[in-house]
């Protein structure tokens, strides 16, 4: 019988999987510098919570969750969101009781059942922001600029903030009867979603991409006409620091975000890069001020934003931006003989103990063979240990970057390595602890110079690179 993976998933390949790790390892650093501390949340929870989170007339409910019973007959559900699970621990932590802002991310696989299209897919991963405690408009515009400084730092150049406001409830409210006024009479034209959604929550209708063309939508009712004055001076304030921090962005009078529990600020991210393609949202999020008290918390005001790592990824590729160094060791170890194996897998255990990415043959091959695999592993250098070389206590050593060899103690390889990568200017590989080679930075491909790093302007305070 033959396996193939499900509809609307992918393996990660190891050759793939340095890009992905770069990019989480970048994602790590900035939220560090934000002082965003990480949560892990569990991949499955009760189905209500989702539900009366997201709003029963928002696409992922309606259509797209995964929702099982468990051996106990409670209806479960696989995370189709980050937000839901983050606010149901925050209350079940009481991590309110602290009475101070809590800035959270997290990492991880979110699950829809939805069509398979490029960079959209059944199972994805998602990274995300939550910020509980504050009602500042301040900290609207640091969730952006945290998203807005990951964009920055890996080198994505066209990328624009789309910002809105859906204000609170008495501005909703306003609104509400504003769209219904105006799709009165009109309910036969819109879409069979739409027509359910115009009963229950209208603001959705404008989110529909069945009817998003039609004379009707474009004529719509803007929010901002409807804002109450205290919204529309929130809105202008979270505006007013956004332009303190240089960060460009656009008003965007259709932006509807796709779930009910967004009140206040909203916004996009997106790429205007030359063949992505229609599907250009990188990232999104607002706030929500309402939804930890519907879930059975404190009145806590709220905001974040979620991203899909598929999508960035394809993002960068289109721009031509490498987020993996080269795929190579910093030595392959040759050993002819029993004895000269036996010892060497002690020599191998013992360097990579000291942070040397090493490799050996394990498939038998003769000496033409071991150097064959020496430079598939494009191996920084090649150490040669045979019985007799084991005798004398030496080892053979060449350095492939510069074609130097000599024969040395055996006991001093691993401080040969460190003297001559100082001697050839190199600051990589685990020996000396930095992380790119040959002044690299494996986080956006950048070529800085002592202390500035041309991939973000800094001086490593920023950049994700470790030096």
């Amino acid at each position: 019988m033959n396996f193939s993976k499900p509809k609307g998933t992918y393996d990660v390949l190891p050759k793939e999987s340095a890009r992905w790790q770069n990019v989480e390892s970048l994602i790590r650093e900035i939220c560090s510098i934000f002082n965003y501390k990480e949560i892990r949340t569990p991949m499955f929870e009760s189905t209500q919570l989702y539900h009366r989170s997201a709003g029963e007339t928002s696409d992922v409910v309606s259509k797209e969750t995964y929702d099982f019973k468990d051996r106990g007959d409670r209806s479960m559900t696989l995370r189709p969101e980050g937000t839901a699970g983050v606010v149901r621990s925050y209350i079940e932590n009481k991590l309110y009781a602290d009475q101070m802002v809590q800035k959270m991310f997290y990492i991880g696989p979110m699950f829809r059942y939805e069509r398979q299209q490029k960079g959209r897919y059944r199972q994805h991963v998602q990274f995300g922001t939550e910020v509980f405690g504050s009602a500042d408009p301040a900290i609207d515009a640091e969730v952006i600029s945290l998203a807005v400084t990951l964009y920055q730092v890996l080198g994505l150049r066209n990328v624009k903030v789309k910002l809105n406001s859906l204000g609170d409830t008495q501005s909703r409210e306003n609104y509400r009867e504003a769209l219904l006024a105006h799709f009165e009479g009109h309910k036969e034209s819109l879409c069979s979603d739409c027509q359910v959604r115009l009963e229950k929550n209208p603001l959705r209708v404008l989110d529909c991409k069945a009817d998003r063309h039609k004379e009707i939508m474009k004529n719509a009712p803007q929010m901002i006409d409807h804002l109450t004055d205290e919204d529309k001076s929130y809105f202008m304030s979270v505006q007013k620091y956004l332009k303190a921090m240089g960060i460009e962005y656009e008003y965007d009078a259709t932006l509807v975000r796709g779930f009910d529990y967004y009140t206040h600020t909203i916004f996009e991210i997106q790429a205007e890069i030359e063949g992505f393609g229609a599907q250009n949202t990188l990232c999104g999020g607002g706030r929500y001020n309402k939804l930890v008290g519907e879930l059975g918390g404190p009145s806590v005001p709220a905001i974040g934003f979620g991203m899909g790592l598929e999508r960035l990824l394809l993002a960068l590729e289109a721009e031509g931006i490498q987020v993996a160094g080269e795929d190579s060791v910093d030595l392959f170890l040759i050993t002819l003989g029993e004895d000269a194996k036996v010892f060497g897998s002690r020599l191998l255990f013992d360097l990579r103990s000291r942070g040397l990415a090493c490799e050996t043959d394990y498939l038998g091959k003769n000496l033409k063979g071991q150097f064959k695999q020496a430079d598939r592993y494009r191996a920084r250098y090649t150490a040669i240990l045979g019985d007799e070389e084991l005798q004398q206590g030496m080892i053979n050593i060449k350095n492939n970057q510069t074609g130097t060899q000599e024969s040395i103690p055996v006991g001093f390889i691993i401080d040969y390595i460190i003297q001559d990568q100082q001697r050839n200017h190199q600051h990589g590989g685990g020996c000396c602890g930095g992380h790119g080679h040959d002044h690299e930075h494996e986080c956006c491909g950048g070529h800085g110079h002592d202390d500035e790093h041309e991939c973000c302007g800094g001086t490593g305070h920023g950049c994700g690179c470790q030096h």
